[in-house]
């Protein structure tokens, strides 16, 4: 339905009722409707991509027409051994049916790791979740893979990547049933969350209960699925964000990919006035939880064609827009207010007030590469693109500045956004000042010199940041 009442004096003590605006939709191919992997197209069940390849290439001069491991090492700075592997953890999270294959991650360590060939990812399975081989293809095989290669080549054989597999192949799951297996009061607080419930009524689908309280957390988890924000009710989206934020303060670092529609939603959809979202609306629809102010969102950058590594890259303008812009439920957070409140001073969007929301949370916090990235899928390289490639290449170098931390007896760096913002972090990130995101028949924002709506802070300078974070 589209809306419903409760008695007014009722109503104080509800947050929302579901099913009636929205289902708690399950992360799963047979959806039709959000959350979806971001960075899909279709439905979007899987990454972009522009098909299949027939050779590889492995010169960093070739980087503008193939991301492999290498290129991003070039273009990050991004040369580090694990020394605390057995103390540090890396999480990839994934939703049934969505799934790796063992021979594809193989094939790929073979051209682009040492020590990788046959190293599985340590599985913990969430609500009877599997990494199922029945059905393949990009649409079942894509994002995993992706996923899987990048953060487990970039973190080297010796850290242990941890793979969360959510849902089983008939009920499915939601965020909820993840954020459940990790912390048991959410399951039943205030009334629970509603998620995807067992055990599952299908009799060959996972007969035990909801797992509550299960799951230990590493200590940084990326994810490459989302919603439109506009999906979801406010009191919805506030207690998964009140989850994260949570996380955060347990040392845990949340990653969220930001989308690859730029100022659109999931699938180049936009808002009415009606809050009715449609190929022909004209108001920018952010995606959650990357508008969440206590998870970091994660962009995507381009090697600009017939440039190298070490030139200046550019927002994605190729086969899609950087995820990027402003909340319509989370209020600006304090330790974004000066450099958002910066770059609209010195280049306002020319749009009315009425298609953008100034002062929300900002979505596009940290960006890397995400385009033509070499992926093995299905026995096949193919070049793949969206911002769901670069989740997980950031979360592995955060992952081993969490290394060097250890190592010194430090704790890890959990909640990283107002510490990234601060004025001492300063020369951590390389400003990328070209490209746009459009969407929703604009142009959407312009990258600018600084912080802008596009490319957020920038990407890692890995060694710059390292030191900054050897020094908190």
């Amino acid at each position: 339905c589209e809306s419903y009442h409760l008695p007014a004096h009722v109503t104080p003590h509800i947050d929302f009722v579901t099913p009636t605006i929205h289902f708690d939709a399950k992360i799963s191919k047979r959806s039709t409707t959000h959350p979806i992997p971001v960075g899909a197209p279709g439905q979007g069940i899987t990454p972009k991509t522009t098909g299949q390849i027939n050779n590889i290439i492995t010169h960093l001069e070739d980087c503008d027409q193939q991301i492999t491991p290498e290129c991003l090492r070039a273009l990050y700075g991004f040369y580090y051994e694990p020394v605390a592997a057995d103390k540090n953890s890396f999480g990839i999270v994934e939703y049934t049916p969505n799934a790796y294959i063992q021979s594809d991650l193989d094939s790929f360590a073979k051209n682009f790791s040492t020590g990788l060939e046959g190293i599985s990812p340590i599985l913990i399975s969430i609500d009877g979740g599997i990494a199922q081989q029945n059905t393949k293809g990009l649409n079942y095989n894509g994002e995993s893979n992706l996923d899987l290669e990048y953060a487990m080549t970039l973190v080297t054989a010796k850290q242990n990547v941890t793979l969360y597999q959510v849902g089983d192949l008939y009920a499915g799951a939601s965020f909820n049933n993840f954020l459940d297996a990790l912390d048991g009061t959410y399951c039943n607080y205030e009334g629970g969350d509603n998620p995807a419930k067992y055990p599952d009524p299908n009799p060959l689908g996972y007969q035990g209960k909801t797992q509550c309280g299960t799951v230990k957390p590493a200590n940084v988890i990326s994810t490459s699925y989302g919603y439109n924000e506009a999906d979801l009710s406010l009191k919805y989206t506030a207690r998964q964000c009140n989850e994260y934020a949570k996380l955060g303060l347990m040392g845990v670092t949340i990653l969220y990919s930001s989308g690859d529609y730029g100022v659109a939603g999931g699938g180049n959809i936009c808002l009415n006035p009606d809050g009715v979202q449609n190929t022909t609306g004209k108001i920018f629809n952010p995606t959650f939880p990357a508008t969440c102010p206590y998870i970091t969102a994660v962009g995507g950058t381009q090697v600009v064609p017939g440039k190298s590594v070490s030139e200046p890259e550019s927002a994605c303008e190729k086969v899609f827009y950087s995820g990027g812009g402003f909340s319509n439920h989370f209020a600006m957070p304090d330790y974004q207010k000066s450099a958002v409140t910066g770059y609209l001073s010195q280049h306002p969007p020319a749009y009315p007030s009425s298609i953008w929301n100034s002062t929300g949370t900002f979505l596009g916090i940290l960006i890397a590469n995400c385009d033509t990235c070499c992926c093995q899928i299905d026995g096949s390289y193919s070049l793949v693109f969206g911002t769901s490639a670069a989740a997980p290449v950031v979360g592995a170098m955060l992952t081993m500045v969490n290394d060097a931390r250890i190592a010194l007896g430090k704790s890890t760096i959990g909640f990283i956004n107002p510490v990234i913002y601060a004025s001492n972090f300063t020369g951590s990130f390389h400003d990328i000042t070209n490209g746009t995101n459009q969407g929703c028949g604009t142009d959407g924002y312009s990258s600018a010199t600084g912080w802008d709506p596009v490319t957020g802070l920038g990407t890692p300078n890995f060694p710059v940041m390292l030191a900054n974070w050897l020094l908190h």
